[in-house]
């Protein structure tokens, strides 16, 4: 008998195959649990590594693949005295002197308009010099070849334009091209194009005499491309000479850099589908252990003809493994279609911005997919642990009787288990970021969802005790209290799938209401003035003083305040941090400021949440950055909120900066309107005040049209969480219905002994309907409160540690109230429509047994 089962699947496949026949509904709910969690990691993580490996290349393609490259902190550039100084160290092989400026073609508008136009880099470099060092940058010509050494192909007016610019510009070689670069206009001919550049990078190179000369970069350079004789000699060689304003960019820093930018929101993004697929294995936990519930005599019969308990469990097992099979098959392909789908309409962005102008290549990643598809299994079989065990332990003689589903009242459900779960997430949200992410903030998001579900029987008993104590003259109410008091564990099957999906649908909308209403509180408090203009690509320079004077003399307006925004690099692997040089008084949101007076030798400076948070500044410290080529020391007066710099930011006063750096130019401005000026008209005099050269970058807005323009940015961002949102909400609404439609039917023997006994049809459902919307409420309830410590913890832990700022919490209760009523409805009517199925003649014939 020990060899009952002559091979290892087909009992299996049979068994399951007439579960699947018998309850295609909810099997099929546990597999199609299982394949949305692994097509949403699945599908995020080849998006984003398609884009980020195509945002990696673009970023080669401008470093032109140098061995190493010396890099300007900021966009003000390095002295071109720094080039022959180096060039004579023994380590260094080749040297390119490089201008890189950011450069616009085109209106560059705000989302939403129609005006064609766009950024990209433009490079000056000496061909005679780059063909050694970063050949991919020196350009071919109509005929094919590099023009080095020939005065025709490199004249004053050519320009290479990289195969992205090209497709995005429609130039062809011979065409004109008329482009801005650092505040100054120019025209230039297309001679041809930068083959090695790739199809990632929107690219143009001209000669850097004519950078120099044309966009007022006379004596400054931005960048030194080298080559070297040997690696940690010759850098450690070259660290030692470098200027304050000059940092070596490596390779390697410089892969980190990209990596950075986006990798806190890949993550996340990740996680969130992660928890999907956990919320997935409660559905799967709950549909086996309907499973066993129903067909425990079958169990038993099979267990008298020998099938022994290690037999059952894996034969239990299996089923489980095979519904995880099925989901993760599904889900890689369902991964691989929507992933196609979101590059073919969307790009490789995702919404987050980070990646908005690059060309993703799709590719199917088999690691990737094995890896989802494994935790898909992995998700799927250990929902199914729990019910073999289970089943393993029931004896067959109570089986055959229907009676294995039957527990002592009297004996209560353990909670230590559970509230040692909530303990352990509890501790765990207090954890530090682990690889700058926050991991331990998941962790305890999974272990508080994982303790909420199992606490579920006990806390079931605790809320009914009063009311089975009390007792209820209505009968219908009387039954179904004491029923869901007298089985808790039932009551916990079909909890678990409410309160799973509950908790996780609340967490993720608390999180997205919270966020959104404060960067729309944080809007108001940024955007005090009547209009506002900013250059777009502007960072090597912007309006001169003679336009900052034009635009100030403009009709209408009480005032005028200039800034000037630039970048600057503090640590060459983490991205430059913008340095906001602001006239007049500061307009930044401040989270605290300090009223000690600024020290002598100082300047006072304002930083912002991520900045603190990256780099450990505190108020009332005293720290140095390197403005105008010199390190500065900045007094850091207080801390402002900022939710558009997620790599920190600082403000200065305009005067100290202008006076540290030579720069007087300006890159964007606030307008305050006399009382009874018209807007429009205002601002249509400011733009005809503007240079022409810039009139193509400059974006015009109003307070009410920023704010709608930013919370149209801020759904699209999350449109992937609401996306995750509305699939738990469904998955939810259905898990409920499958749930109590299961345990309904598994009740005929009940059902029958209480119409023998006298109780009417119609009590038998005002019973289940009661039953139904308690545990619904419960459910929902429990849900809810869960779900609001895991919003806490995203709100307080997992944002400030993935993006490095705080927000204020939010409570969408209509939304919130809507859920739970829904989930009442749904649990109620379920039962009602279920107990009319099963209230038919086979609920007198299910007690025949007992005659």
């Amino acid at each position: 008998m020990q060899n009952w089962v002559p091979t290892r699947w087909l009992p299996t496949l049979w068994i399951l195959s007439g579960e699947w026949r018998a309850h295609p509904v909810r099997m099929g709910l546990a597999v199609l649990a299982i394949a949305v969690g692994v097509a949403l990691g699945f599908a995020v993580h080849m998006v984003n590594s398609a884009a980020l490996a195509s945002f990696g290349r673009a970023v080669a393609s401008v470093q032109g693949r140098a061995d190493v490259a010396v890099r300007a902190r900021s966009a003000a550039g390095l002295d071109e005295g720094l080039y022959p100084k180096l060039a004579r160290l023994p380590a260094v092989q080749a040297i390119s002197p490089v201008v890189e400026l950011t450069a616009s073609w085109g209106k560059l508008a705000r989302p939403g308009s129609s005006a064609k136009g766009g950024r990209f880099t433009l490079i000056g470099l000496d061909p005679l010099r780059a063909i050694s060092v970063t050949p991919g940058l020196v350009g071919l010509s109509r005929a094919g070849q590099s023009g080095v050494g020939s005065r025709p192909a490199w004249q004053g007016d050519a320009v290479w334009l990289s195969p992205a610019l090209q497709r995005a510009t429609g130039l062809q070689p011979g065409d004109a091209f008329t482009f801005t670069a650092a505040g100054r206009q120019a025209r230039f001919n297309v001679m041809g194009r930068l083959a090695a550049a790739g199809d990632d990078a929107q690219i143009a190179v001209i000669d850097i005499s004519e950078a120099q000369s044309r966009f007022g970069q006379m004596g400054r350079l931005h960048r030194l491309d080298l080559k070297l004789a040997d690696g940690a000699g010759a850098r450690a060689a070259l660290q030692a000479v470098l200027p304050a304003d000059a940092v070596l960019a490596t390779p390697e820093a410089e892969a980190s850099r990209a990596d950075a930018l986006s990798r806190a929101y890949r993550v996340n993004l990740g996680m969130l589908a992660l928890v999907a697929l956990l919320t997935g294995g409660f559905l799967v936990w709950s549909a086996q252990a309907l499973s066993v519930a129903r067909r425990r005599p079958q169990f038993a019969l099979l267990s008298v003809l020998g099938l022994p308990r290690a037999g059952l469990v894996r034969q239990l097992l299996a089923e489980g493994l095979l519904l995880g099979l099925a989901g993760a098959v599904l889900g890689v392909v369902l991964g691989y279609g929507l992933a196609t789908l979101v590059v073919e309409q969307f790009g490789g962005d995702l919404g987050g911005g980070y990646f908005s102008r690059t060309q993703a290549r799709l590719g199917f990643d088999v690691p990737a997919a094995l890896l989802f598809g494994g935790l898909g299994l992995a998700t799927a079989l250990a929902g199914s642990v729990s019910p073999a065990l289970a089943a393993a332990r029931t004896a067959p003689a109570q089986a055959l009787k229907g009676l294995g589903d039957a527990p002592d009242p009297a004996k209560a459900p353990r909670a230590w288990p559970s509230l040692a779960l909530l303990a352990a997430g509890g501790l765990a949200a207090l954890g530090p970021p682990i690889f700058g992410l926050p991991l331990l903030g998941y962790a305890a998001m999974a272990l508080l969802l994982a303790g909420g579900v199992a606490l579920m029987p006990a806390l079931a008993r605790l809320l009914l005790a009063p009311l089975a104590r009390r007792g209820a003259t209505w009968l219908p109410l009387d039954l179904a209290v004491r029923r869901l008091w007298g089985v808790p564990q039932a009551a916990g099957l079909a909890l678990s799938g409410i309160v799973a999906s509950t908790a996780l649908m609340v967490a993720m909308a608390v999180m997205v209401a919270s966020f959104r209403q404060s960067v729309d509180d944080w809007l108001v408090a940024a955007l005090p003035s009547d209009l506002y203009l900013h250059l777009e690509g502007a960072e090597a320079g912007g309006l001169d003083p003679q336009a900052q004077a034009r635009l100030a003399a403009v009709p209408g307006l009480a005032h005028v305040q200039f800034q000037r925004v630039i970048s600057v690099r503090i640590d060459p692997v983490r991205p430059a941090v913008a340095v906001m040089a602001q006239g007049g008084h500061s307009s930044v949101p401040l989270i605290t400021e300090t009223d000690a007076p600024t020290p002598a030798g100082t300047t006072r400076a304002l930083i912002s949440e991520p900045l603190a948070w990256l780099y450990g500044w505190r108020q009332g410290e005293v720290h140095e950055l390197v403005i105008g080529g010199v390190p500065r020391r900045l007094f850091v007066a207080g801390t402002w909120r900022d939710y558009a710099r997620q790599w920190g930011a600082i403000v200065v006063p305009l005067e100290d900066y202008r006076r540290f750096a030579g720069d007087a130019t300006a890159t964007e401005a606030a307008f305050d309107l006399k009382p009874g000026a018209d807007a429009r008209a205002v601002q249509e005099a400011l733009q005809a005040a503007l240079p022409v050269a810039v009139q193509g970058q400059a974006q015009f807005g109003r307070p009410a049209e920023m704010r709608a323009v930013a919370l149209t940015i801020f759904d699209r961002s999350f449109a992937v969480t609401y996306a995750l949102e509305a699939i738990a909400i469904i998955i939810g609404l259905i898990g409920v219905a499958t749930s109590f439609s299961a345990q309904v039917l598994a009740r005929m023997r009940e059902f029958g002994m209480l119409r023998h006994v006298g109780v009417p049809r119609r009590q038998i459902l005002q019973m289940l309907g009661l039953e139904g919307a308690g545990l619904g409420l419960i459910g929902a309830l429990s849900g809810l409160s869960l779900g609001l410590v895991m919003a806490l913890v995203l709100v307080r832990v997992v944002n400030p540690q993935s993006f490095h700022w705080t927000m204020d919490l939010a409570l969408p209760w209509p939304l919130l109230a809507g859920l739970v009523a829904a989930l009442v409805a749904c649990a109620g009517g379920t039962a009602v429509v279920a107990g009319r199925r099963a209230l038919g003649k086979r609920a007198l014939l299910a007690v025949r047994a007992d005659w």
